[in-house]
């Protein structure tokens, strides 16, 4: 394969990665089991091992996580929380005892200089908690490392979580919000006791419950924390253990269940006999988290751009049953992806009922030679995604046809180039796409349309109100007041949302809007300030012949790549998505993007940096400052890039990007000198 091709296959890869992270971070409905991504994520780590300079700044690795999920109020951390690497393999696992035994200059008959602290790993939903002088003052989600959800009054409902500590102590606790097995078990029988339906297991029911706006109900939920590390716990005491006993004795929560190893052997032992045990455990854990006690050879091992070296998740092999697919259902996401689902016959897998499992895309389908009434095997990797494994006995030698039409509207499938998932490109006006297309081109961000949420949407698709996102500026109160639930006050309130969001919209929010694949709200502005209005934009592409002119005129802007390019291309290439902008244009939904002008005296102009590391303040603030004095700011270094500012713990790809490209590379402290001058 060409290096051109086996680059292509690599930005491929972080698409699809990249996808994948949104789906389990931020809509809570990941689609692969871990097993299968930690698989396609170690092949992305490989690729960028061997040719760091194709490394891309919205690749997977180049980031803590994904974006918090919710409307609760952010909070940004001044230290991330950080990921852990992660195996299902032994031998990876001694890999791991290898590397610290290397960090530390330890031989292995000094291995019982190392003592490691051995952790079941909760299937829950992280948090960190904070204390002022002794009371809770702050409970956060994960969310995407760096910032995180303020859920504080929730975290306060929950039991074990003390509200004032034994001593007055300043303090930032991470940990895991679970649900014991039992726990959820008088959840569901007194759901069910009620008519009301049960939920499915465990962490899904804490994932949601976590996320309500009504503490008042999260309290009707038994859910409980668990802590396993504190921030600068080296300030604490000189070991890992002796923070987790620190911990106990204020009060806080913490594990009953952690235990040491120091040799290989060690390890052995407690592996294997935690995989006997783990279903004694009165809660779900997916495997065991592996941690060096002392702080000293912690700080000595330090930490990647992602993963720090002193810990590993070992993950627990998955548990597999054979069952018969009865059926296959087509499904239809909001980004037009068409997934075949396998409808099986009911079986018990790791606690649950399944009678579904996705089977991911039509070059899946075909590798296994799945078909009807075929008996497979199937597997929950991670304790959650049902996967089909493979055939094992066809019923008729037959797989299930790869549909050429959408099943929601009819609009002919495509495939893009290089890409494994078939779409309905019909995006802005396919009916299982529109309800979601709708509720996105409202939202805060895009048009910003008051009162536009879920349910109302779906109201008016309903009502054959809408049928799509152009309908909207057409909306007349009386047709709304028809609605149930709605009064002339709320009608009125909905028709003047909808006036202002059009009134006060900008082109660049508009193009976000559209929600073309690639185009978020940063590629937005960046083609909105080179063609300021919808009209011109399309003026543009009338111009071109496919594939030729416009992907090179946009390519040229900064920050657009050539694969975002040829995304929006394709969306304004299609009829159907051109009707609508066609649409919006006549009912007067055109806007024009107001130029920013640039002070050529500001003392950063014409000067490109990129931020990584741990720096003393959030990127977003520092990002802020640069823009402020005429700078721009990039995800990747290139030979465009002027200026690496490197925090600590700053990737080697980066670094070795900026000596290939001759990019000066900035500590924080001479940022901040130039940014003073």
């Amino acid at each position: 394969m060409s290096k051109e091709g086996a680059r292509a296959d690599y930005l491929r890869l972080v698409d699809e990665l990249t996808e994948h992270d949104r789906r389990y971070y931020v809509d809570s409905a990941p689609t692969i089991s871990d097993f299968e991504y930690d698989k396609l994520l170690k092949k992305l780590r490989a690729i960028e091992a061997a040719h760091s300079d194709w490394v891309v700044s919205w690749s997977p690795t180049q980031r803590v996580g994904h974006a918090p999920i919710s409307a609760f109020p952010k909070v940004v951390r001044a230290v991330p929380m950080l990921s852990l690497d992660n195996t299902y393999d032994l031998g990876e696992l001694k890999d791991f005892h290898d590397r610290v035994l290397r960090g530390l200059g330890l031989a292995e008959d000094q291995a019982e200089q190392v003592r490691y602290v051995v952790e079941p790993k909760i299937d829950g939903i992280g948090v960190e908690l904070t204390y002022e002088r002794g009371e809770l003052t702050l409970g956060t989600t994960r969310g995407d490392g760096l910032t995180g959800e303020d859920i504080t009054n929730n975290v306060r409902t929950m039991r074990g979580v003390p509200l004032r500590l034994r001593e007055p102590v300043d303090l930032s606790a991470r940990g895991e919000i679970f649900m014991t097995r039992a726990d959820f078990a008088a959840l569901n029988e007194a759901r069910v006791a009620a008519g009301e339906e049960a939920f499915k297991n465990p962490r899904n029911t804490v994932s949601g419950s976590v996320k309500q706006l009504d503490p008042r109900l999260v309290a009707e939920r038994p859910m409980q924390v668990t802590l396993y590390e504190v921030v600068a716990g080296e300030t604490f005491a000189p070991s890992h253990f002796a923070v987790l006993d620190r911990l106990r004795a204020l009060g806080l929560p913490t594990s009953a269940y952690n235990s040491e190893a120091h040799t290989w052997a060690q390890l052995q032992e407690q592996v294997a006999a935690w995989a006997e045990r783990r279903a004694t455990l009165p809660f779900d854990a997916d495997g065991l988290v592996i941690k060096v006690d002392s702080f000293d050879q912690r700080d000595a091992l330090g930490t990647t751009s992602k993963f720090p070296r002193w810990a590993i998740a070992y993950k627990f092999p998955a548990e597999q049953v054979m069952t018969v697919v009865t059926a296959l259902e087509i499904n239809v996401g909001r980004t037009g992806a068409v997934t075949p689902v396998a409808i099986l016959e009911p079986i018990e897998l790791s606690g649950t009922t399944v009678k579904r499992a996705s089977l991911h895309n039509w070059d899946q389908i075909r590798r296994l030679g799945v078909g009807p009434g075929d008996q497979v095997l199937l597997e929950k990797a991670g304790e959650i995604i049902p996967q089909v494994l493979s055939v094992v006995k066809s019923a008729s030698g037959k797989t299930f046809d790869e549909p050429t039409e959408c099943p929601s509207c009819g609009h002919a499938l495509a495939r893009a180039e290089g890409r494994v998932a078939l779409t309905c490109p019909n995006q802005l006006a396919c009916p299982r796409q529109l309800l979601a297309s709708v509720e996105f081109f409202a939202g805060r961000g895009q048009m910003n349309i008051d009162g536009l949420g879920e349910k109302v949407c779906q109201a008016l698709l309903d009502a054959g109100l809408i049928a799509s996102v152009a309908d909207l500026f057409i909306l007349e109160r009386e047709q709304i007041v028809a609605l149930e639930r709605f009064g002339d006050t709320s009608a009125q309130n909905l028709i003047d949302a909808i006036a202002r969001a059009k009134q006060q919209a900008s082109f660049s929010r508009l193009l976000a809007a559209l929600g073309v694949p690639l185009i978020g709200g940063v590629a937005a502005r960046a083609i909105a300030q080179r063609y300021r209005s919808l009209g011109e934009l399309l003026q543009l592409i009338d111009s071109t012949e496919p594939g030729e002119g416009f992907i090179t005129a946009l390519s040229e802007i900064d920050g657009i790549g050539q694969t975002m390019a040829e995304s929006l291309e394709r969306f304004l290439r299609d009829p159907a998505a051109r009707q609508v902008l066609t649409d919006l244009r006549e009912r007067g939904v055109d806007p024009v993007e107001e130029v920013v002008e640039i002070d050529e005296s500001a003392p950063l102009v014409g000067k490109t940096f990129v931020i990584t590391g741990t720096l003393s303040q959030p990127r977003a603030a520092i990002k802020k400052a640069i823009e402020a004095a005429g700078g721009k700011v990039s995800g990747s270094v290139s030979q465009k890039t002027d200026y690496l500012v490197a925090g600590e713990n700053t990737g080697k790809a980066k670094l070795t990007a900026a000596e290939k490209h001759k990019v000066e590379v900035l500590t924080e402290a001479a940022l901040s000198d130039m940014l003073s001058s």
